[in-house]
């Protein structure tokens, strides 16, 4: 009980002397009291998007070129000159950028041309639009020199949702001085508000471009370094537009598709093929306000989870990948947050359990409105019954109030109703989370949020509690912040998520950012420490587990690759029943250390590695785990990646035992242009014998219209009847906005 007394004393005063170390004036700055002023010009002729910007009204219009330096050191003159300017027509919002390098095409860094591709491994050039002037939300529009497509809805500058899709194009042309980027985004495709008579529209606007050879990021008009350029309270006046009216807009995209499955469970086979039909509508009722329907849902064309070997005694969080539930999900309780989820979609859509089979979804709808003042969903999916679960009804529903400069509080309701199923033998229940959450932002540098979900599950009556809240500051020259997370034995989130039950965290801690001056190849060197603190929920003096997590080491170079060195004090209390991979934990109390070693190469490069090697005590016994990855990027037409995890226990289990397990990850992709894309990876887990491939072909035949051919193939040879799965499918889906 001493040991654990002191731990909690520690928790206190490292919170108190990280705040205290790091409490000093830093090279923040606040927002201009009156914004720079852009204004956009009317296009008199045609406008062609090719990427060359050679039409006449382009050498007319206002050029933007007062760039600002945040990395790899704030302020001061940089290397890389932009030049952007602005047009517009009846249809659409023109952005045309020159980003100049002295090497030209020589110069340029792109990985791959997929849509969305990773932030800070290429060549990018990027633009923010608040058309409501919320100064709390914006859209952005990236590019790379090769023309791949990256869009983004970004909230308070802290939520991002990177699977945001808007209908637009871009294109580019490099040449050797630099590269052009033409990018045409139509009015129909942002949501802004009808302007009085008399009065001219005014936007929010950004500027961004990361010119990655030498990781210099420059942004217009000025934001601080330890922020983003989707800081809107930060943007520049976008004046001039003459816009269409903000007028109803229906966008339809109807898919046909053809599945064909075989499986082979030890003496049984089955195949079946299928034809389906279906689709989405999307319908923006106004400015602020959109409804989206979806028939006969299908999923076919989604990434599929990578395989993981679970050590801890934690749930996996495995992130949503489905389009339409990906789209505005920032907007529910507890979307920023992997360890209390009251509303994680992926738990529809499925026939139980997160490994489980889908299952079909027959219908759907969403409703959004969101305006300076608040913001409101709704969700509703059908699934339909399978030969393991019953059919079920899915209800969400969403209100956020907006209230100061950047602080928001807002509630939630889910509802769960499974139906009765006299095939099934199951009785109708249903389970029901109201959750209460909130953003507050009392200055530049600080951000409190939290939540709290309450639970009531029919089934067996039972009701339970759980939330997170986090306080913490950011800037350019220092971390620290406090992070709790609760949940109850009880709460059961039938539509969300939770780390694990009956627990308390707390996660107190900081780091200082040091950019040293005088060594020009270090960009940033982030020492610190962060404490991770667990007991019971419903016996507080009941400790669970502990570990502090110490880096010295924590170096960002000048091109952005990295090298970690952390250690990890580490005691657990097992009182329950435990066997990672199969290894049962004996109960009782264990202390052990634990080291890591992190590293990266320049990611930008033709050839680049990542690797970790993780050693020391764990329980009764010892372990080791060893990961690398390499990537070969010759072109950005043509990549192959392979990846390996190696784990490595002696001694550990009741009886001590050994275990030795590899992970190997193969993955390659091909693409023609950023529109014809092919892709596949294989993958293989001795743990349980398991093999997978998947291979996907796509092509954008025309903007957000898809022809998928999509392959998947699955063997496990570690069951008593070996198992395989085969399956081909073949969709086609078309876009039409009115």
């Amino acid at each position: 009980m001493a040991k654990f007394i002191t731990f909690h004393i520690l928790l206190i005063v490292q919170f108190l002397c990280v705040s205290n170390l790091f409490a000093q004036e830093d090279q923040n700055f606040s927002p201009p009291e009156k914004a720079p002023l852009v204004v956009a010009s009317k296009a008199a002729g045609q406008i062609k998007i090719d990427g060359k910007l050679n039409e006449s009204d382009w050498q007319k219009a206002e050029v933007i070129t007062s760039f600002f330096k945040m990395e790899p050191r704030q302020g001061g003159d940089y290397l890389y000159d932009t030049k952007v300017s602005l047009l517009y027509d009846d249809k659409n919002l023109y952005v045309g950028a020159f980003c100049k390098d002295s090497l030209g095409r020589k110069g340029i860094r792109v990985q791959d041309l997929r849509r969305d591709f990773k932030w800070g491994e290429n060549d990018i050039f990027f633009v923010q639009l608040d058309p409501q002037n919320l100064k709390q939300y914006c859209v952005s529009f990236q590019t790379t020199p090769y023309g791949n497509q990256r869009d983004l809805q970004n909230f308070n500058d802290s939520n991002t949702d990177n699977d945001w899709n808007a209908l637009w194009s871009v294109r580019t042309h490099r040449t050797d001085s630099g590269y052009f980027a033409e990018f045409a985004i139509p009015f129909k495709s942002i949501r802004y508000d009808e302007v009085p008579d008399g009065q001219s529209p005014t936007w929010g606007i950004t500027f961004s471009r990361l010119a990655r050879r030498d990781y210099e990021q420059t942004v217009f008009p000025a934001i601080p370094q330890s922020f983003s350029p989707y800081r809107m309270t930060y943007a520049a006046r976008l004046e001039g537009l003459e816009l269409p009216e903000p007028s109803a807009n229906v966008r339809i995209e109807p898919y046909t598709l053809y599945q064909y499955d075989q499986t082979e469970d030890g003496d049984t086979q089955n195949s079946t093929g299928e034809l389906k039909l279906g689709g989405d509508v999307k319908w923006a009722i106004n400015s602020h306000s959109v409804l989206d329907l979806t028939f006969n849902t299908d999923f076919a064309q989604a990434d599929v989870d990578r395989a993981v070997n679970n050590l801890e005694r934690f749930n996996i969080f495995f992130p949503e990948r489905r389009q339409f539930f990906l789209e505005n999900s920032g907007i529910w309780a507890g979307a920023n947050n992997n360890s209390v989820v009251p509303f994680f979609s992926r738990k529809i859509g499925l026939n139980g359990s997160f490994n489980a089979e889908p299952a079909r979804i027959d219908a759907g709808t969403r409703y959004t409105m969101r305006n300076e003042k608040l913001s409101i969903a709704g969700l509703y999916i059908h699934q339909a019954e399978t030969d393991k679960s019953p059919g079920a009804s899915f209800m969400a529903g969403r209100y956020l109030q907006n209230y100061g400069n950047e602080n928001n509080v807002g509630v939630m309701v889910t509802h769960r109703l499974d139906q009765q199923s006299t095939k099934l033998g199951a009785q109708q229940s249903n389970n029901t989370t109201v959750s209460l959450d909130g953003f507050i932002r009392p200055n530049d540098e600080w951000e409190v949020s939290y939540l709290i979900s309450g639970s009531r599950d029919n089934s067996n009556d039972t009701l339970g509690i759980a939330g997170t809240f986090f306080a913490g500051a950011n800037s350019n020259k220092y971390y620290v912040g406090w992070r709790t997370n609760f949940v109850s034995e009880d709460y059961n989130p039938d539509m969300g998520f939770v780390f694990q039950k009956n627990v308390i965290n707390h996660s107190p801690g900081g780091y200082y950012i040091w950019r040293p001056k005088n060594i020009s190849w270090i960009r940033r060197w982030d020492p610190g420490a962060f404490i991770n603190y667990y007991h019971d929920f419903d016996s507080p003096d009941n400790f669970q587990q502990a570990n502090i997590y110490l880096f010295p080491v924590y170096i960002y170079f000048i091109d952005n690759s990295f090298l970690q060195y952390a250690i990890f004090p580490t005691w657990q209390n097992i009182n329950f029943s435990f066997a990672p991979l199969g290894l049962s934990i004996p109960e009782g109390d264990y202390y052990y250390t634990r080291q890591q070693v992190n590293f990266r190469t320049n990611q930008s490069a033709k050839v680049s590695l990542t690797g970790s090697i993780n050693w020391g005590g764990f329980y009764n016994g010892k372990r080791t785990t060893i990961e690398g990855g390499l990537r070969i990027a010759a072109i950005p037409h043509a990549a192959l990646t392979v990846d390996y995890e190696y784990n490595k226990l002696t001694d550990i289990g009741e009886v001590p035992q050994q275990l030795k397990t590899h992970l190997t990850t193969i993955g390659s992709r091909f693409a023609l242009n950023p529109r014809v894309q092919l892709s596949a990876f294989y993958q293989y887990n001795t743990f349980d014998e398991q093999g997978r491939w998947n291979v996907r072909a796509s092509w954008e035949y025309q903007p957000l219209s898809f022809l998928y051919l999509v392959f998947n193939d699955t063997q496990i040879d570690g069951l008593d009847d070996p198992f395989s799965e085969q399956q081909f499918i073949g969709k086609l889906t078309f876009l039409k906005q009115f």
